[in-house]
């Protein structure tokens, strides 16, 4: 029920924006940019700095009242190459889990980890991460929660740390994520560059954030471990309900899906940095990965087809949210003011330097996740004014990529408009006050270092091979 419910707010709140841009068409002067094709990828184009002028009485858009009901659909049909994908996506990984790998693999490292509380909390952060850098998993995590909390019990920490190890990963996966098709991919897309390049050195990255949320959860759980009443849900009961369940045996056949999936993931990388692969290959690869895990599992052609189509059913909200997201930027280019925008902005942002425009940046895209805290539908709100305000101000693409990745990701280990955090926090029983006490100063460590990061990819982007 808290999921339907803010789905339907997104959508509502994205719907609205569209209807504000349209609004907006009708006071904001028209202009443009000269536009030329980026070098690196010119089937995308990018704006000429120094080129704004306002357009002429002759060239102004006429936009009609009720424009926003065909920019909809004009949206949709842009953003049609990200919406199959979403669509098949979600269903591989819904044949994936139905194969009982993703659950295998998840329980079994999980009691494995279990022996203390170190190598619990770094391989379940590493673990969990690597989900969500490489297909963007979170959904399936919330499930997992019950059975974390009962073990962190067994072990005598807390609900608290149960959830980090899941949150915190989960929100630095994205954060850093290199192949993530939900998020990367179509930032990349937007911004001209080549998709899922630079996914080594957000590899490094990832390894780095990761780092300081061990140390911070680790000292929370020592603190715990020494004394149970600092705990921060020491008032609250977990009598019943976390009962350990009986472990999902890791089989052969499982192994070999779980291969087949790493192989197919580094494949399509592969196909990317070497041969130009994109989005039409990436879902081809994704359909591979799913027919052959269908085989190794033993599923019959029809149950392979009912839970394909049952996993891209539930991707329904998501990409309505991209095709409502992309009509925005219908609106605004059609209406002529996106040019308008952007010089605008990028005036009180040229002088201060990139360093300050790529922070601006992250703040801005940090503040759109507690409204849109879907990943693809903000992409496709702010990357098309952050790319050309990127070019304009001195701000390497891939650091505007940084800069959405890291405002969308970081916060969605808190964020209250998150279906998936409100959902796993109610699950484990954790009070979203004492959520909010430890994640907050862990966000504050998280975001210095993220703009460490923006600032160095903008002086040693070239250097570390992040625009490779």
């Amino acid at each position: 029920m808290i999921k339907k419910a803010w789905s339907i707010d997104s959508l509502v709140l994205i719907f609205s924006i569209v209807i504000l841009a349209q609004m907006l068409t009708y006071v904001i002067p028209q202009g443009a940019y000269e536009r030329v094709p980026y070098p690196e990828n010119p089937s995308r184009s990018m704006v000429v700095d120094g080129t704004y002028a306002p357009v002429t009485d002759a060239g102004q858009a006429n936009i009609q009242p009720w424009y926003f009901l065909l920019a909809i659909p004009k949206g949709m049909e842009n953003a049609q190459e990200i919406i199959f994908l979403i669509f098949i996506v979600g269903g591989v990984i819904a044949v994936l889990r139905a194969s009982g790998a993703i659950d295998a693999l998840l329980r079994s490292a999980v009691s494995r980890f279990g022996n203390s509380p170190g190598i619990l909390i770094g391989g379940c952060l590493v673990m969990f991460a690597m989900g969500a850098y490489t297909i963007g998993m979170g959904e399936e995590y919330v499930p997992l929660i019950p059975i974390l909390v009962a073990m962190c019990l067994a072990m005598k920490m807390d609900a608290i740390v149960a959830m980090a190890v899941v949150w915190v990963a989960y929100g630095i996966g994205w954060a850093c994520a290199g192949t993530n098709p939900f998020g990367v991919v179509i930032a990349q897309d937007i911004a001209g560059v080549p998709i899922t390049s630079g996914w080594q050195f957000r590899l490094v990255m990832m390894a780095a954030f990761l780092l300081v949320g061990f140390l911070h959860i680790y000292r929370y759980a020592k603190k715990i471990l020494r004394d149970p009443e600092a705990s921060l849900v020491a008032h609250v009961t977990y009598e019943q309900g976390f009962d350990l369940p009986e472990d999902l045996k890791f089989t052969p056949r499982r192994i070999a899906i779980l291969i087949v999936f790493t192989l197919g993931v580094l494949g399509f990388v592969v196909g990317a940095s070497l041969y130009g692969w994109y989005i039409r290959e990436l879902n081809a690869v994704f359909l591979a990965i799913g027919l052959i895990a269908a085989v190794l599992a033993g599923m019959s052609p029809v149950e392979t087809s009912r839970t394909f189509i049952n996993g891209a059913a539930e991707m329904t909200t998501a990409a309505l949210i991209v095709g409502f997201a992309r009509a925005i930027e219908v609106v605004l280019v059609d209406g002529g003011i996106i040019d308008t925008i952007i010089d605008t902005i990028a005036g009180t942002l040229r002088d201060a330097g990139p360093e300050v425009a790529a922070t601006g940046m992250l703040l801005v895209q940090t503040i759109c996740n507690f409204f849109i805290p879907s990943g693809s539908g903000q992409a496709f709100v702010t990357m098309p004014i952050m790319s050309p305000l990127a070019t304009l101000t001195g701000v390497p693409q891939q650091t505007a990529v940084l800069a959405y990745q890291f405002g969308d990701g970081f916060t969605n280990m808190m964020i209250p408009t998150s279906a998936l955090v409100m959902g796993a926090l109610a699950l484990g029983k954790i009070p979203y006050g004492a959520w909010v006490r430890f994640t907050a100063p862990l966000l504050l460590k998280l975001f210095a270092l993220a703009i460490a990061f923006l600032i160095f990819s903008i002086h040693f982007g070239d250097v570390v091979g992040l625009n490779s």
